[in-house]
């Protein structure tokens, strides 16, 4: 199995990424074959409406029509066998190019169309398991105050698009290796690093078993 990891962070050691890196671990424990991507160090904007993609008669598996650096990174998306994201909340939401990254992914392979019974018909023809890294500053008793509807679109669409979705959800992270050194008196350095200590290796361990879970999905 093939699993392509997008990094939806400015990081690539910090929070997200070592989730992430978790979870390959644990993908790779199955056999699975990883390839990474790291959304900041490419050049693209989000869907921009041309709607080439839902010309009558492209069939199944459509994919954006732009030429920039998305496209190929979109290629591979649709052509691996699972899906591995993962992205900080800022300001309520999924990272900005993570956003523009995932609106040229889902738009072409959403017909705009439904079954009697209201499901959305898709242009994909087959399950692709997608799995969701999440990390926040945010308490877990406020999680879902602050950013449930947020999470429930995200599974909405990529169990309507992909056929199976699954995420971890990382709250009240460590924000900076120096508290000391930034004028952010929202939080108590303190404990932030006692939640870390007893907490980052139980969410290790959740992404971990979903990269796992990925890994061997329908076998």
């Amino acid at each position: 199995m093939k699993i392509v990891v997008v990094n939806g962070s400015p990081r690539r050691t910090k929070n997200t990424a070592t989730l992430l890196e978790k979870a390959i671990e644990g993908a790779r424990e199955k056999g699975a074959e990883i390839e990474r991507i790291n959304l900041y160090e490419h050049d693209f904007n989000g869907c921009k409406s041309c709607f080439s993609c839902k010309l009558a008669g492209l069939g199944n598996n459509r994919i954006c029509v732009i030429k920039d650096d998305a496209k190929p990174l979109l290629e591979k998306c649709l052509q691996a066998d699972a899906l591995l994201f993962g992205t900080p909340i800022y300001y309520d939401n999924i990272t900005g190019v993570m956003r523009s990254f995932l609106e040229r992914l889902w738009y072409p392979i959403d017909s705009n169309k439904f079954t009697e019974d209201r499901k959305p018909i898709r242009y994909i023809d087959r399950t692709i398991p997608v799995g969701f890294i999440y990390t926040m500053n945010c308490p877990e008793d406020w999680r879902e105050n602050l950013y449930g509807y947020l999470f429930r679109s995200m599974q909405n669409r990529m169990t309507d698009f992909f056929g199976h979705y699954e995420a971890v959800y990382s709250c009240d992270t460590y924000q900076f290796d120096d508290y000391s050194k930034y004028y952010s008196n929202m939080f108590n350095a303190e404990k932030k690093a006692e939640h870390r200590e007893k907490q980052l290796p139980i969410d290790l361990e959740n992404a971990y078993q979903l990269g796992k879970n990925l890994a061997t999905f329908g076998k």
